[in-house]
């Protein structure tokens, strides 16, 4: 290993650890400076919009937890069947649904997965191929009134996902993949530094969440940390490049989802 390679991987564990203000003489988070609070969801593009049914207890298998966390396993192999719409409410809902907001300005949200802080700064994109009664295309999950809006108009997607996701067929084929994006400055505008560190633990709760609620309905999915950011940010609109706004958003974790 030579000495520019150790230097960058030394640094990641260092942003692994995170920092306070006090141990690295940085300024104040800007919740401490009492500046503005970043929106807790993100504002949909008003159109095609489709709700979602919440009654979704019929079509969860009597499983109880121990045979969930037992039979959870990475599946990357699908049925050519549809999904249906309960069934990808009732994922959304167990991923990122919202029990209900909180503070005096509605500044928080409460889900069905923790968050640092409840900050929550992840957006669901779906790239549905096979779901009763929803067009292919690319959507984008609004959870405060669990539905979906059609985000671009683009049902011919899977070669382009598949190149974005380092060839991976199965991914970019799936029934419905899930694209995890995150908007950073949810987190850093309470925990500055620190903010980055527990980014990466929510996304793990956020994926957990999917495959226990997968096998809960007779489906399979498969974590996917393998991707191209700008072939796979381009495919959403988000901008490419290095960071430099507060409201960059980029794509941070897939996972395909198909019946077993």
């Amino acid at each position: 290993m030579n000495d520019k390679t150790r230097y960058e991987i030394l640094k990641h564990r260092e942003m692994m650890k995170g920092y306070s203000p006090a141990d690295a003489g940085l300024e104040p988070t800007d919740q401490e400076q009492k500046l503005p609070f970043p929106a807790p969801v993100k504002e949909g593009k008003g159109s095609s919009v489709l709700e979602l049914p919440l009654d979704f207890e019929d079509i969860v298998q009597e499983k109880n937890l121990f045979e969930l966390i037992q039979e959870r396993e990475s599946c990357r192999t699908y049925k050519d069947e549809n999904l249906t719409q309960k069934e990808l409410s009732f994922l959304l809902w167990a991923t990122q649904g919202i029990r209900h907001f909180a503070g005096k300005m509605k500044q928080v949200t409460l889900r069905n997965v923790p968050s640092a802080g409840s900050r929550h700064a992840m957006e669901t994109y779906l790239f549905i191929h096979q779901i009763e009664g929803i067009p292919a295309g690319i959507y984008h999950y609004l959870p405060s009134g669990h539905s979906l809006e059609l985000w671009e108009d683009r049902p011919d997607y899977t070669e382009e996902l598949t190149e974005a996701l380092a060839g991976q067929k199965f991914a970019g084929t799936a029934p419905v993949t899930f694209v995890w994006s995150v908007i950073p400055y949810r987190t850093e505008w309470r925990y500055g530094m620190k903010a980055h560190r527990y980014m990466l633990m929510d996304a793990g709760h956020v994926c957990e969440n999917l495959y226990l609620a997968c096998e809960a309905i007779g489906c399979g999915t498969c974590a996917v940390g393998a991707y191209n950011q700008d072939l796979l940010d381009d495919l959403l609109g988000f901008p490419g490049g290095p960071s430099g706004e507060m409201d960059d958003e980029f794509a941070i974790y897939v996972a395909p989802v198909g019946r077993k």
